[in-house]
């Protein structure tokens, strides 16, 4: 792991903030928060010096600045400067409080007590220098929509919940496979790319006390799991919607007839490509949900 990382700080328009965290998320940053400063809100996220140079920060700043103009927003100021691990390991953690999702979670910092008198499923959570706090508008609408197909108590919930094995693709810090398996899930296999991510994916099953066995996690994509599980009965895939589009006939060959699926990362106007490649494929597209510019698309194999 690097020693030295960019602190990018970026203030804006409150409209502008999923935008900017969708932004940064796609550039390679990590540990993303935000708070309120007034009137509008002061982004922070970090990323290992040795990932971007001077021109790089350039460019990402004039992306900021060409999303404001096309919003009609105006201009983000963005800021960044050279830190030590140290102190990124302790900056962006100072903005980060216990959040309500949904009707069930609370997800709650691991360095922080639980919150007296509460009665929601605790998700404990340090993500490290993986993506997934449980801010971003696509993550909160994957556990809703899980919270929606897992639990007994909500209407359209799955009647064989504690059987149901899941495939977590693009795992980040493994909120998605723990809110699962919270949810009564039997098992989770959860994949990620990046090798820091299954690291932090592990380390926080761990934190929620999820035995090794009901949450497998491996370094990779979709053919990991073609190796791991026969077939799975949900897939949630929280990642961009152009890797959703190239994944689609890979996810469907580990689905069985009656398998569901959450798919978010998507933006407003992806969400047409998107369902166009899942119904070339053998899906339904059962329900879309939105919040702000992003959607999460909830679906089904086709009958």
């Amino acid at each position: 792991m690097t020693n030295t990382w960019w602190e990018i700080q970026i203030l804006c328009e409150p409209s502008l903030e999923e935008s900017i965290f969708w932004r940064l998320d796609n550039f390679g940053c990590r540990g993303i928060a935000s708070e309120k400063k007034g009137s509008s809100f002061l982004v922070k996220s970090y990323l290992p010096q040795f990932q971007a140079h001077l021109l790089d920060l350039a460019a990402l700043s004039l992306w900021l600045r060409q999303d404001a103009l096309c919003l009609g927003l105006s201009t983000p100021v963005t800021r960044w400067e050279l830190i030590n691990e140290q102190d990124w390991a302790s900056s962006w953690k100072q903005h980060w409080q216990p959040q309500e999702i949904g009707d069930r979670f609370l997800i709650n910092p691991a360095w922080l007590p639980v919150p007296e008198n509460n009665n929601r499923l605790i998700l404990r959570l340090d993500p490290g220098v993986a993506f997934g706090t449980g801010n971003h508008a696509t993550t909160q609408l994957c556990l809703e929509s899980l919270e929606m197909r897992l639990s007994t108590t909500m209407p359209f919930a799955s009647e064989q919940t504690e059987s149901e094995i899941i495939a977590d693709i693009g795992c980040g810090s493994g909120i998605l496979s723990i809110g699962a398996l919270l949810l009564g899930a039997k098992q989770v296999y959860a994949v990620d790319t990046d090798p820091l991510a299954v690291k932090s994916t592990i380390e926080n099953s761990e934190l929620n006390g999820i035995e090794p066995e009901r949450l497998v996690t491996r370094e990779g994509s979709v053919e990991v799991l073609t190796e791991l599980v026969k077939g799975v009965d949900g897939i949630v895939c929280n990642i961009l919607a152009d890797v959703i589009i190239s994944l689609v006939p890979q996810m469907s060959a580990i689905a069985k007839p009656n398998t569901w699926a959450i798919f978010s990362g998507i933006l407003i106007e992806q969400s047409k490509s998107v369902a166009e490649a899942l119904e070339k494929n053998g899906w339904v597209v059962a329900t879309l949900w939105r919040r702000k510019e992003w959607c999460c698309l909830n679906v089904r194999r086709g009958i």
